[in-house]
């Protein structure tokens, strides 16, 4: 495996990892200390974070030409943005927070698309 390779993957390893303890942390440390609907968008984020991080880590096993770098960092952004606003929405109470969070959807579905765009395309 590259060094590029192997950095890509342990980063998006990272980022399952992050969101499996962020939705720990939201079923035991905030389920008596926030709203039941906060409650769902914690689980929200944690659920979008870690399918599309397994989804990254599958992305950089099979991208060894780098030919997908375009859709990975589109889900590395949906990821920040979506799961990210989602977080701290629930931890600030700033609710003006959500007016971003669709930027973030918006880049994961462009993902999405762009890889079967791309798949396709493919003649191999």
């Amino acid at each position: 495996m590259s060094e590029k390779l192997s950095r890509s993957v342990g980063f998006a390893a990272l980022s399952c990892a992050v969101a499996v303890a962020l939705g720990a942390f939201g079923a035991h440390g905030l389920a008596d200390k926030v709203s039941p609907k906060d409650l769902d968008t914690w689980k929200t984020a944690a659920h979008y974070h870690l399918i599309h991080s397994v989804a990254l880590v599958a992305l950089s096993l099979m991208d060894t030409e780098n030919k997908l770098k375009t859709v990975r960092l589109l889900l590395w952004i949906g990821i920040v943005i979506f799961a990210g606003s989602l977080y701290t929405l629930v931890l600030s109470q700033q609710r003006i927070l959500g007016a971003i969070t669709p930027l973030g959807g918006l880049s994961l579905i462009s993902a999405w698309v762009l890889l079967g765009v791309q798949c396709l395309k493919s003649k191999n």
